[in-house]
């Protein structure tokens, strides 16, 4: 398989960056190809402006979408946008690797989502969203590190259940463009627990990805469940 990682901490001694690592190191000793788009490293940019792109559809008003779908009729990407989307092309699998900030994704990688998936057709747009869209097919997850251990983050939980905090990425970004979203990796409160869990986490990453493949995944309606007001059918 062919995987692509965008990695988003700071610190390349976090537990994320070992994960990072451990995944690289795991599956390309299993054959695989891996590239990862280390978004502090590379200085990514997640400010998205007219600097999105090389193209101008309307210099007088600032339409994201408009100027979207103009790039994406003109081959008007910026460099640093159209090296991310051609890895996505590339991929069989999307991996997200990232601190759970605020009940979402660090600003570095929300800017990510913001610039790379681009509409017009490109990544969705025209009829191509959920499992019509390009990546139907591809498989996608997130790798989670979370502050606080479990109980809080459940149906009980002060916090509520992760799978409740992670629907909009989830289903949101990656099932809107047509990914498989396979269930998250979670990791809590890593700063808390002691070397040999540490490394038994690490295990177990390791075991996930190599059964990428199979690993078992979150099931959403498909389109075609839903009538014409996007409402879910009766049973």
């Amino acid at each position: 398989m062919r995987i692509f990682i965008v990695h988003a901490h700071p610190e390349p001694n976090s537990f994320n960056g070992a994960l990072t690592r451990s995944a690289r190191g795991a599956l390309s000793e299993a054959g695989h190809e891996v590239v990862v788009s280390d978004l502090y490293a590379m200085g990514f940019n997640p400010v998205s402006d007219r600097r999105n792109f090389t193209t101008v559809r309307d210099a007088n008003y600032y339409h994201q979408q408009t100027e979207e779908a103009n790039a994406a009729a003109h081959d008007g990407f910026a460099p640093d946008i159209q090296a991310e989307m051609d890895k996505l092309f590339w991929c069989d699998a999307l991996i997200l690797q990232f601190p759970l900030w605020w009940f979402g994704l660090p600003a570095i990688l929300k800017g990510w989502v913001d610039r790379v998936f681009a509409s017009g057709g490109r990544i969705y747009g025209g009829g191509k969203w959920y499992d019509r869209s390009v990546f139907s097919g591809k498989r996608a997850m997130c790798s989670v590190t979370i502050g606080g251990p479990p109980p809080i983050y459940s149906d009980r939980g002060l916090n509520g259940p992760i799978g409740a905090i992670l629907f909009p990425i989830n289903h949101g970004m990656l099932y809107f463009v047509g990914f498989t979203v396979i269930e998250p990796f979670l990791v809590h409160a890593p700063a808390r627990i002691s070397d040999t869990e540490r490394r038994i986490f690490l295990g177990r990453y390791r075991e996930r990805l190599l059964g990428l493949a199979h690993a078992p995944t979150i099931a959403y309606p498909k389109l075609v469940d839903f009538d014409h007001s996007h409402v879910l059918k009766s049973a």
